[in-house]
């Protein structure tokens, strides 16, 4: 079964781990046995057979209890045991559990919410028991599996795990709790569709059957292939391929019943469209089965004598063209069983009157290859049908295949560029959601960083097409400008009290004629700007606006708040200063920055907020990983200074922690005790002394008292020289005596047999 997956991929994966592994995203072995050791013993099966009645009931199934089974699965987040870690099994209601307390009334509860039936304590402790007993018999065959981990294994598991333990092995519940007693057998991915995905992804074809246990062997084996914890595997796939499965569509591309073939203005616009011109805007249809009557009612008032079977079937599409398909969606653009192209979905629906095809979603090409679909039988998937979510495996594996070394428009064969995750998806979510998005939170939690990375990393996508790392010199110049060159796809501005609109829009400037002064309308950079993205429709162009709240919004944008939301982008206001219309085209999108240290969130103007979409940055230690400095170990030291600047600096502490920007350099964390020392004494102590007003007392309380003299109002400045190191040391690590990570206990161990310089040596990468 391993020697079906592709060594490119091998190679990518042994890369992505090493990276995550380097950066602290990863759980240790050591940590994921102590954490599987946790589980197993509050709520293994020999505990469970220690139960019995209400004790039983309660926990198990007692959501309240943050001591029970099913509070530990979902919600538990600490460092006892961080249940997310280990697969999501959240959304959706409690039912999800087949038993449980309704909250408003007391009663137990079971059965789906369209027919939930109310159960006596007695029932209850009885259901109880079955799902104790299932989960049992499910350990059981879980510990006699055999060692290998081919196909027909864990088809004959998924087989067993119906007969013994149908109620609970069903769900994504019992599924992550044989997982966490076993997971070198199971995946931690509780979804059936999830693994699915992420082995299509890793151009495998999933082994027939449907259940959540039959498709674990692959997982097991690559684990194995790579020599990592399951854990980690799952984490490498989900930062890969992302955390939430993507749906593939088959969109026609031929009219009926002229029989036209649109697909190269869709090519060549890119963008899918659907007909239908007979309907207008979709926009205002809700997403609920009374939009989709009112799109079959529209249809039919159209042409009363005409098919009602047709007209239901035609809106069900139209349906799923309006809401079912979601950015980041795959659109396989097809002409009967032949694909014409793949494009990713990079933006909301629009309607286009004047277009033979009005119902567009805009779409960023990934291969213009063309195939037939491999899967045929017993017919076209999708055939005779315009919108279609595809699903047949073997369609998608091919797609993927195709995408692994897509040709790209401009002839070339690379692999298309992989897809943003993390904080740079979600800014690019809300962008293609809103337009435009603010980057809020504490200083030096990376809002500039994050800001100018995505921007740089979707102008070059759109731009060239390839991530901004591997751009040429002279791409990186068109694209961020350069001293000839002033203007590119990025381009960066920070406000201040001083900036107004005519910096922004257009105002008169004086500037010296024949030795006299005269005022000279000038355009602003978003006019300038905006002027560029007109000219230029293919391209995506980018506006950061660094500390936003420190200007005067309403001042700044005037008018431009009228045209700048989403669904107005396009129209025009008249310019109230030289008369002339201007509107803000689609393919111009802004960022902002805000540090909430200087003004809260809510004190932005009602109007900017309402059409500005925001994401929220906090301070994150474990970007810090477990480097340790002179036995301080960064991460856990900013985390509890910023636990005492909550607990003590008072109302709007929580804005006023200390990002973990202070302690990187050049995007690592800092390696050497004299920076750190310099970034204590030159910027975070400065920023303390500030959010506390000079009420040395709550500083003493934050720094503690080897640092700060309460009394007498000072810093122990002389801390800070040379001959002191020892001290300071002692000082910085004095309010939290107790610190000590699993680095440092790993670098002891590593150390203790190590000697002379190369023990030496080994000291000095540790601490790095």
């Amino acid at each position: 079964m391993v020697s079906e997956l592709d060594p490119r991929i091998v190679d990518e994966l042994k890369a992505t781990y090493t990276a995550m592994k380097e950066k602290g995203d990863l759980l240790s072995r050591e940590q994921l046995t102590r954490y599987y050791s946790a589980f197993r013993t509050r709520f293994g099966p020999d505990r469970l057979k220690a139960l019995d009645s209400e004790d039983l009931l309660e926990v198990m199934h007692s959501h309240g209890k943050r001591d029970s089974l099913v509070y530990w699965l979902e919600f538990k987040d600490d460092e006892e045991f961080p249940s997310p870690q280990f697969g999501s099994i959240s959304g959706g209601s409690a039912h999800k559990f087949g038993l449980f307390r309704k909250k408003e009334t007391g009663k137990w509860i079971t059965g789906p919410p369209q027919n939930e039936q109310e159960l006596t304590l007695e029932q209850a402790i009885e259901k109880a028991r079955q799902h104790r007993e299932q989960l049992i018999r499910g350990v059981e065959l879980l510990e006699n599996l055999p060692a290998s981990s081919t196909d027909e294994v864990y088809h004959q598991l998924q087989q067993e795990m119906n007969r013994v333990a149908p109620d609970v092995s069903t769900l994504a519940w019992g599924h992550k709790y044989f997982s966490l007693l076993y997971p070198d057998r199971l995946d931690d991915f509780h979804n059936p569709d999830y693994q699915r995905f992420h082995l299509i992804k890793l151009l495998q074809l999933p082994p027939p059957g449907e259940g959540r246990y039959v498709a674990a062997g692959r997982f097991v084996s690559i684990a194995r292939l790579l020599d990592i914890p399951m854990d980690n595997l799952t984490a490498i796939l989900n930062g890969r391929d992302g955390r939430t499965p993507y749906s593939y569509w088959r969109i026609g591309t031929t009219s009926y019943p002229d029989q036209q073939n649109y697909w190269n203005t869709m090519r060549q616009g890119n963008f899918v469209a659907v007909g239908w011109s007979q309907v207008g805007d979709l926009a205002g249809i809700p997403n609920t089965k009374a939009g989709k009557d009112k799109i079959r009612e529209d249809l039919l008032a159209q042409d009363p004598h005409g098919n009602h079977s047709t007209a239901t079937r035609a809106a069900q599409q139209l349906f799923h063209f309006r809401w079912s398909i979601i950015p980041g969606d795959l659109v396989l653009a097809s002409n009967g069983a032949t694909v014409l192209g793949i494009g990713r979905v990079t933006g909301e629906y629009t309607y286009v009157s004047s277009a033979a095809f009005p119902h567009q979603r805009p779409v960023e090409w990934l291969s213009l290859d063309s195939w037939p679909q491999p899967d045929q039988q017993p017919d076209i998937e999708g055939k005779l049908t315009t919108v279609y979510k595809l699903t047949r495996p073997r369609n998608l594996l091919e797609a993927e295949k195709r995408l692994y070394g897509a040709a790209i428009p401009d002839g070339s064969k690379q692999g298309a560029p992989p897809r943003l995750q993390g904080i740079p998806a979600r800014i690019q979510a809300i962008l293609e959601r809103k337009g435009q998005v603010i980057l809020y939170g504490p200083p030096g939690t990376g809002k500039t960083y994050w800001a100018e990375y995505t921007a740089h990393e979707l102008a070059a996508r759109s731009r060239f097409r390839v991530p901004f790392d591997q751009l040429t010199p002279e791409q990186r110049t068109m694209l961020l400008g350069d001293d000839k060159r002033a203007y590119g796809n990025v381009r960066l501005c920070s406000f201040h009290p001083a900036y107004g609109y005519e910096d922004f829009l257009e105002g008169f400037r004086p500037e010296p004629l024949n030795g006299q002064m005269h005022f000279v309308l000038r355009d602003g950079i978003f006019k300038t700007l905006c002027k560029d993205a007109e000219t230029q429709p293919d391209q995506e162009f980018y506006l950061i606006i660094d500390e936003i709240n420190r200007g005067d919004i309403p001042r700044i944008f005037g008018e431009l708040l009228t045209v700048l939301e989403k669904d107005k982008r396009g129209r025009t206001v008249l310019l109230p200063l030289t008369g002339t219309p201007f509107s803000v085209p689609n393919n111009v999108c802004i960022i902002g920055t805000m540090n909430t240290a200087d003004r809260s969130i809510a004190l932005l103007d009602t109007a900017l907020r309402r059409r500005f979409g925001f994401l929220e940055l906090m301070p994150n230690s474990d970007v810090l990983g477990d480097v340790v400095v002179e036995g301080i170990p960064l991460g856990p030291w900013l985390k509890a200074l910023n636990e005492r600047i909550c607990a003590y600096v008072g109302r709007d502490a929580r804005n006023l922690q200390l990002g973990h920007s202070y302690l990187m350099e050049k995007g690592r964390p800092i390696g050497d005790f004299a920076t750190f020392a310099r970034v204590l004494q030159e910027d975070i102590l400065p920023l303390l002394e500030e959010y506390c007003y000079e009420d040395y007392a709550i500083l003493e309380k934050i720094l503690g008292t080897s640092l700060v003299d309460g009394q007498k109002q000072q810093v122990h400045a002389e801390l800070f020289e040379l001959s002191n190191r020892d001290r300071l040391i002692s000082a910085v690590l004095a309010p939290t005596p107790d610190l000590i990570t699993s680095s440092q206990v790993r670098s002891s161990e590593a150390l203790a047999g190590d000697t002379g310089e190369e023990g030496e040596e080994h000291m000095r990468d540790e601490a790095l």
